[in-house]
């Protein structure tokens, strides 16, 4: 049996918990957290697991043989560097760390330890992520054309982490793995409305040599929360709607006939309206098969599907993000109309 420690037991850290104890290849054998509370909550659930006030200590103890970091996203490098360098295998919360430089390190740092680094890219292991695959690579989609994606709600306002890299990361990993390339161009822009230097509201649109497009809509500030992203193609277009249970994925078996350069001058371009159908998905839970995709990985049966090189390229894309979003947000701030001064009665 795999002795697992996980590192924070805040947000995500007890859903860790609980789907590693649920695999029975797997044994919870350490949890790291500095507060109380949380250590409460650890004996409370699960008396015989060994508690550490700092994360460091469970990467060092000798019990264990994979480290799951669930800590703020700063820690992420510094923790999973720890680990490697002790010969364990890692998972990692989304994303994989801060910079690209450090990525690389991590990467490099696993294949030479010859250790599993896999990142909690969860979206991966949703089956209407794989439904969406199927129909791309058996090119029932015909050529791509669009990814649209609408992923908003009100907060979790983050500390240390704008919306960008809290909510775009699912994007980012869903969309490397469709699409296999990464963007030629990126451009991207946003608001800060509750905390300076930490955008809240993110709008990103990405442009592919394949001639997709694809637009994010991010936000911590909608009334609603929304989870739907759009995967259009020339010959079915395909509605994902991850709050509907019912229905998740709907096809629509619609598309656009093009037509000779000659024939657009004087028509129209052909439009067709099919059927919609919705497939039957399966019903596991996506981290459950994660967690068993890396019992997996770590036995040596399957190749990593969200390996450390899969979370390089999303910290790329997201550095990328941060370089279009900063100057959009730098251009934008010298066109504000200052404010008045408030006025105080007298």
């Amino acid at each position: 049996m795999i002795s697992v420690g996980v590192c924070g037991f805040g947000y995500w850290g007890p859903t860790l918990v609980r789907a590693f104890a649920s695999n029975p290849a797997f044994r919870v054998a350490a949890v790291a957290d500095a507060k109380p509370a949380a250590q409460d909550r650890v004996r409370a659930l699960s008396p015989s697991v060994e508690l550490y006030g700092e994360a460091q200590e469970l990467v060092d103890s000798a019990e264990v043989d994979v480290v799951a970091i669930a800590t703020p996203v700063l820690t992420h490098y510094p923790l999973a560097l720890r680990a490697l360098r002790r010969g364990k295998h890692v998972l990692v919360e989304k994303p994989m760390c801060t910079r690209v430089d450090e990525a690389r390190e991590l990467v490099a740092i696993a294949e030479r330890m010859r250790r599993v680094l896999m990142v909690d890219h969860t979206y991966i292991f949703h089956s209407a992520v794989h439904k969406l695959k199927e129909l791309k690579t058996s090119g029932a989609l015909g050529e791509i054309t669009y990814y649209d994606s609408l992923r908003v709600n009100l907060g979790l306002f983050q500390p240390d982490m704008s919306v960008l890299w809290d909510l775009a990361p699912h994007d980012f990993s869903i969309m490397n793995y469709l699409l296999e390339e990464q963007p030629v161009y990126v451009e991207a822009t946003g608001y800060c409305h509750v905390n300076q230097n930490l955008p809240d509201i993110v709008y990103i649109t990405l442009h592919y040599a394949a001639r997709t497009i694809a637009h994010l809509n991010l936000s911590w500030m909608s009334p609603v929360k929304a989870r739907r992203i759009a995967f259009g193609g020339t010959k079915q277009m395909v509605v994902w709607n991850d709050l509907d249970f019912d229905e998740t994925l709907k096809i629509y078996d619609s598309g656009i006939e093009f037509r000779s350069e000659d024939e657009r001058r004087v028509f129209i371009p052909g439009y067709r309206i099919g059927d919609i159908y919705s497939p039957r998905l399966a019903r596991g839970e996506p981290l459950a098969n994660l967690v068993e995709h890396l019992h997996r990985a770590i036995a040596g049966k399957e190749e990593p599907v969200v390996d450390g090189r899969a979370g390089l390229r999303v910290v790329e894309l997201l550095e990328r993000t941060q370089r279009a979003l900063d100057s959009s947000l730098g251009k934008i701030a010298g066109l504000h109309t200052p404010k008045a001064p408030a006025r105080i009665a007298r």
